[in-house]
Formats: structure tokens, C-alpha cells, sequence
């Protein structure tokens, strides 16, 4: 018999490879083509309205996850992922509500912490495509192949990292001086301009001395047949590259939902809709992304509070710090850096003598 966090997750997984299919297209004849605004952010819409539903599966339903039948169950999940709920003795409804409210939070916190952070990770993916000549027709497939190995990935790196937290504490700390440096990293650095420099990356140098590369595109194919051999296009290895930055983007996004909840169930979960949204969002923002000129500083204090709070973890438990005090934190930081770029947009330049018309 199957436990009931892997029905769960097998009916998780289903739902989203249904929706990534109708958000490729698979069902019809459409072919690469230039994803648009409104394509874009009728796709973005449609990702973040799945992930308020899943919401409130979790918020009325969460106890299935974790198959909890009686208070015994409950009390047993409560104590390895939410040790701060205070249940009463004998009160399995009661403290079955303050479970499924709490989850629930939890997920909706950690999504849009995740969500948040998946915006500096667009910065890079247009670096990436515009440093590499990619026609923006093949963004689609190309963005597609990265987030399917993006969910692999975190796959690994959240069970693996919830497995180590619960076996050795002491690593909740490593975690949170990460973050706060890169956090620092990146309000210190917000301002410069990044340049990719395709020769010198590191994942183009490795395929170039270990993988068989044809040295030019062939339209949107990733291997192509020469001599009886098959070879990588530079489109395959863009994806590849694609993959090393998203592993070390969740090396700090990954840390950074686990200060929220403990239960890599929710880790995952929110982790994927971010994921899964962010093709989406990549096409409804990059036309746009340099209208928030703060955008990164803000990311950069959100880090810095997240990885301070994982340091200040036991004392913020004895305070009685709560989940909704963090997403009231993260709700404020990104809307004092959206609404500060604003109010204070940056000036262009203007180059050449100004001609007067009279």
C-alpha cells in the first residue's frame, strides 16, 4: 500500500505535468513562436490563480498530506515539522484547524518568497539568452527543458537538505549566514550592470573540452546528426546553463522557504509553483523589468531578513515570532522597492544636442 504523502505527491505531480502540457501547447498544432504580453500574462495569471487553489486545498485539506487520522498523528507531525503549535491534549478537531491554518500559511508564504527570489533569477536567464544570440522564438522550448530539470533538481536538494536539518540542527545556521551574505552580495551590487561573457563561462568551457558541440544553431533542434555522429547544438548547452544557474540560485531560495516551514512537503510544493510560473513571468516581465530599478535591492534586504531569522530562529520561537509575521515582512520589502521605483524612476540620457523647434 502506498502512504498517503505519496498518493499525495503522485496526484501533485499529475496535476502539474497536465498543466505544463496545455501551457506548451502539446494539444495543439502551435509551433515555436515569440510568446507575447498577453499570452504571457494570461499564462502568469492562470499559474498564480493554480497555486491560490492549491492554497486552499492545503488551508481545508492540508492533513491529508501527511495522513493524519487521529491526534497521536498529529501530534507526531506537529512535534518533526511545526513544533511551535501549541495543540490541547484530546482536541483533534481543534488542533486539526490550527494545523491545516498554519500549513497553509506556511505555503502561501514560502510561494511568494520563492516567487520573489525567481525574479533575479529572470535578470539572468535575459542576460543568458541576449549574451548567446538565442532567437526569442526558441525562449519557450528552451525555458521549458530548464524548469523540468529545475524540478528534478530541487526535488533532490529539499529532501536531501530537510533530511540533514532534521539530523544535524547546527546546519539551520549555515543556511542563514548564506543568506545574508548573498543577501548583502546583492543590495551592494544591485546597481551594477552583470555581462556573461560566453567564452569565459564555466559550463561552455566544460562542454567545449568534455561534450561532443556543432559550432552553430540549427534552428530549434538541441542535437544534430554529422558524419554519423551525434553532436550538441549551442542550444543544448544554453539549457545546461540554464541548469547551473538555477542550482545556484536554490542554493539560496531552497534555505530560504525552510525558514518558514520545516515540512519539505511545503518546501516542494511552493517551490514548484514558483518554478512553474516563472516561464510565464519571464515572457510578462522582461519587457518591463527595467521599470523596477530597486527590484534587486529589495530582493537583496528580503535575503539578509530571512538569513537573519534562521540565526535568530530559537529566539524568535521563544517570542512567539509567527509564519505571519515573516509574510507581512516579505509583502513590505517588495512593496517599498515597487513602489520606490515608482516614484523615483531612472533617468535616461539623452544623447546629442537638444534641437529646439522654434
Amino acid at each position: 500500500m502506498f502512504s498517503n504523502e505519496v498518493l499525495f505527491f503522485g496526484g501533485f505531480i499529475l496535476v502539474i505535468t497536465i498543466m505544463l502540457l496545455l501551457d506548451l501547447g502539446i494539444f495543439s498544432k502551435k509551433k515555436d513562436h515569440v510568446v507575447k504580453f498577453k499570452e504571457a500574462a494570461l499564462w502568469t495569471l492562470a499559474w498564480v490563480a493554480l497555486a491560490l487553489a492549491f492554497y486552499a486545498v492545503i488551508r481545508t485539506h492540508g492533513d491529508i498530506v501527511h495522513g493524519v487520522d487521529n491526534f497521536a498523528d498529529l501530534e507526531n507531525i506537529k512535534n518533526k515539522y511545526a513544533p511551535h503549535l501549541k495543540l490541547v491534549p484530546g482536541d483533534f478537531e481543534g488542533g486539526l484547524h490550527l494545523y491545516r491554518k498554519n500549513m497553509g500559511l506556511e505555503f502561501i508564504t514560502g510561494y511568494l518568497l520563492e516567487y520573489a527570489l525567481s525574479v533575479d533569477n529572470i535578470f539572468v536567464i535575459i542576460l543568458i539568452f541576449s549574451s548567446f544570440g538565442v532567437k526569442p522564438k526558441y525562449y519557450k522550448k528552451v525555458l521549458l527543458w530548464g524548469v523540468l530539470g529545475a524540478i528534478v533538481m530541487r526535488f533532490v536538494f529539499i529532501f536531501v537538505g530537510s533530511a540533514l536539518m532534521q539530523r544535524f540542527e547546527w546546519i539551520i545556521y549555515i543556511f542563514g549566514l548564506l543568506l545574508v551574505y548573498q543577501g548583502g552580495k546583492i543590495f551592494f551590487e544591485g546597481g551594477d550592470e552583470e555581462k556573461i561573457d560566453p567564452a569565459k563561462h564555466p559550463v561552455v568551457k566544460f562542454a567545449s573540452k568534455y561534450l561532443p558541440v556543432f559550432p552553430r544553431y540549427v534552428r530549434e533542434h538541441f542535437f544534430v546528426l554529422k558524419k554519423g555522429k551525434w553532436l550538441l547544438t549551442p542550444l543544448f548547452v544554453v539549457v545546461l546553463i540554464i541548469e547551473f544557474t538555477d542550482l545556484i540560485f536554490a542554493v539560496d531560495s531552497v534555505p530560504a522557504v525552510f525558514s518558514v516551514t520545516k515540512d519539505p512537503y511545503v518546501v516542494f510544493f511552493s517551490n514548484i509553483f514558483a518554478i512553474m510560473g516563472l516561464r510565464s513571468m519571464f515572457f510578462f516581465l522582461s519587457n518591463i523589468m527595467g521599470l523596477f530599478r530597486f527590484l534587486k535591492y529589495g530582493l537583496g534586504v528580503l535575503l539578509v531578513f530571512i538569513g537573519a531569522k534562521m540565526l535568530a530562529h530559537h529566539y524568535l520561537e521563544s517570542i512567539g515570532f509567527q509564519t505571519i509575521y515573516s509574510l507581512y515582512v516579505i509583502l513590505g520589502i517588495l512593496a517599498v522597492s515597487i513602489l520606490a521605483s515608482v516614484i523615483f524612476p531612472e533617468k535616461k540620457e539623452v544623447d546629442g544636442p537638444v534641437v529646439s523647434n522654434s
